[in-house]
């Protein structure tokens, strides 16, 4: 029987993360997956998939380049579900190929199968050769992921009634879609394919959806998704929802009907812990099958027992998904490690795309924090001219008693990049001075970062250090430019 100093199972991005961190300490480690290929649901049906649809799906609409040439414009004319395809699957076997190699330079074992816990240290592993393979280990680390939602009142077919993992491979593009759940994945694949110009409905039973975004982004984001042709449907239950062959058809508490050729059901997934036989250790999950962790050091009730990424919760993210892997693996191995930082960006890859790092205007009313506003709209930077944009805004949120930068949200083309120099500023304990004292490159969208802090600067009280003016040998360089002279003088 072999014996390992860590165990892993599951391949995603906590796993990947802890993995190849114990190779590099040059510890004995396993990683069992399921599947037939690494990666987890991040690389074969979640994270990368999704976001390769989105780029594929904005190149070949043309989308990008629409306020210039007109609403009609789209660089391929007749777009089909294998033109989609095509990018993804080859997406997808780099990313696989990237892992497998990883593994290999950091000595990394892996077994395909189904695993679960058969002891307090050791796993059974039944191979799909039929094997059935005992391990033992000192650490383990569960980072299984999720798997979709499936309510018994929704009619799975794996053709027009879908959930996002079979969404990925539709034979068709349909004409119209009805996505249900108003989440990050819903949001996501329901602007995605309004791009194409699907008719999309988008319901989601609650009357406001991502909430934990701040709401004048949503604002924004709700006004520019309904201009792009999305439907949304808030407030209402799904009372029924029927297969009729050739259409979907959604009936709603408030008396409405939703017909379309398809449906994606989006509304939740749960922790996919069910054939882990946790039992045998003493492990429990919630109702939605998630286990719970010390968020410093990643371990269950038991304590050589981890568990990292979307199986603990929120925020059941990829980025979040590889520190904690990395966090646990130290932890897992005795070995020292920096703290993870509190700001972390969190993106949607939506269109238009949102990404947000800190708080929101409504957490800083709920704790009383006195703050300043400052917005830029991408419209007001030439790069924005450049690109076209019509749309998207960066909001900035500034402490009135230390300056300091609380919150950063973004709406609109490359949110997801530009939201790092929010984050570092931040994690740096940066305030709205940076944004005053620096200058940007010119024309670029991060420009707005200068604007949206020029417009809060100029509402808020003046630093005594404003008021006196620099005097030579301020600047870094001055200063070094005159060392060489002052030592001569002397």
């Amino acid at each position: 029987m072999s014996h390992y100093d860590l165990i892993i199972i599951g391949s995603g991005p906590a796993g990947k993360a802890a993995a190849i961190q114990a190779g590099k300490l040059k510890r004995r480690v396993l990683v069992i997956d399921r599947r037939d290929q690494l990666g987890g649901v991040s690389v074969h049906t979640g994270t990368i998939p999704s976001k390769t649809l989105r780029e594929t799906v904005l190149n070949l609409s043309g989308w990008r380049e629409r306020s210039f040439y007109g609403r009609s414009y789209r660089v391929k004319d007749d777009i089909h579900a294998e033109d989609l395809k095509t990018r993804l699957h080859m997406t997808l076997e780099d990313e696989v190929d990237i892992l497998e190699h990883q593994f290999n330079r950091n000595h990394v074992d892996t077994l395909m199968g189904l695993a679960k816990f058969v002891g307090a240290n050791e796993v059974e592993v039944a191979t799909e050769a039929g094997e059935t393979i005992r391990l033992t280990a000192d650490k383990f680390l569960i980072s299984t992921g999720t798997v979709t939602y499936r309510p018994e009142y929704v009619p799975f077919n794996g053709k027009t009634v879908v959930d996002s993992d079979e969404f990925l491979e539709l034979a068709r593009i349909p004409r119209s879609l009805i996505v249900v759940g108003a989440g990050v994945i819903g949001v996501e694949y329901a602007t995605m394919f309004s791009t194409l110009d699907v008719r999309v409905t988008l319901i989601e039973p609650r009357d406001s959806f991502l909430d934990f975004i701040d709401r004048t982004l949503i604002h924004e984001f709700t006004h520019q998704i309904r201009d792009n042709g999305v439907d949304l449907r808030l407030g209402s239950a799904i009372e029924k929802i029927e297969d009729a062959d050739n259409h979907v058809e959604v009936s709603l508490a408030n008396g409405r009907h939703v017909r379309a050729e398809m449906l994606l059901f989006a509304a939740g997934r749960m922790g996919a812990t069910s054939k882990l036989n946790l039992e045998a250790v003493g492990l429990e999950t919630d109702h939605r099958g998630r286990l719970e962790v010390d968020r410093k050091t990643y371990q269950t009730k038991v304590p050589h027992i981890y568990a990292a990424g979307d199986v603990i919760g929120h925020p059941s993210l990829a980025s979040t998904s590889l520190q904690q892997g990395r966090v646990a693996g130290c932890h897992a191995l005795d070995t020292p490690t920096l703290p993870e930082s509190p700001w972390y960006p969190y993106g949607i890859y939506s269109v238009p795309e949102m990404s947000t790092c800190g708080m929101s205007e409504e957490e800083l009313q709920e704790r009383g924090i006195p703050y300043e506003v400052g917005i830029a709209r991408f419209r007001e930077t030439s790069r924005g001219h450049i690109m076209g944009l019509e749309h998207g805004m960066l909001k900035m949120l500034l402490s009135l008693k230390t300056r300091r930068v609380l919150g950063v949200q973004i709406v609109g083309e490359g949110a997801t990049e530009l939201i790092h120099i929010g984050q570092a500023v931040m994690n740096l304990k940066g305030t709205v001075d940076y944004f005053v004292e620096n200058t940007f490159n010119y024309p670029t969208l991060a420009e707005a970062y200068r604007i949206a802090g020029l417009d809060a600067f100029n509402r808020m009280p003046i630093p005594d250090e404003f008021k006196v003016k620099r005097g030579k040998g301020d600047h870094p360089a001055e200063a070094a430019n005159d060392a060489p002279a002052a030592k001569k003088k002397k």
